[in-house]
């Protein structure tokens, strides 16, 4: 019989994508990616690539159930994302190597740590 694993513990195991602050473990990540930033990030599968672009120092959760009518996911910016538990606030900044493909896309790059603010 396996012990429960208390809340803080599963809490402090979670991971936030630094692209678009999607929370999931990093099992997810390694077995389907980000389900939003996949084909940029290229996390699936890639333990290195899951540890450089997402980062367990995010501040607040928000579940975002129904994106395109929710004003709090147009505040922070997910309203065009999946379904799911969203950081308010990330640390960290994505790989520049990353930055730099967004930008050979023309996607401009905001940081999730709000310091992009007006």
């Amino acid at each position: 019989m396996q012990a429960a694993i208390p809340p803080q513990a599963r809490s402090k195991s979670l991971r936030a994508c630094l692209l678009c602050s999607v929370i999931q473990l990093p099992g997810d990540f390694r077995k389907h990616g980000c389900p939003n930033c996949e084909e940029i990030l290229q996390m699936k599968g890639a333990p290195d690539r899951i540890s450089s672009c997402t980062t367990t120092q995010f501040d607040g959760i928000i579940a975002v159930i129904d994106p395109d009518n929710s004003w709090v996911a147009r505040w922070q910016r997910t309203a065009k994302y999946v379904r799911g538990m969203y950081a308010v606030r990330v640390s960290g900044r994505i790989p520049e190597d990353v930055e730099m493909e967004l930008e050979r896309r023309n996607i401009k790059y905001r940081p999730r740590d709000q310091s992009d603010q007006d």
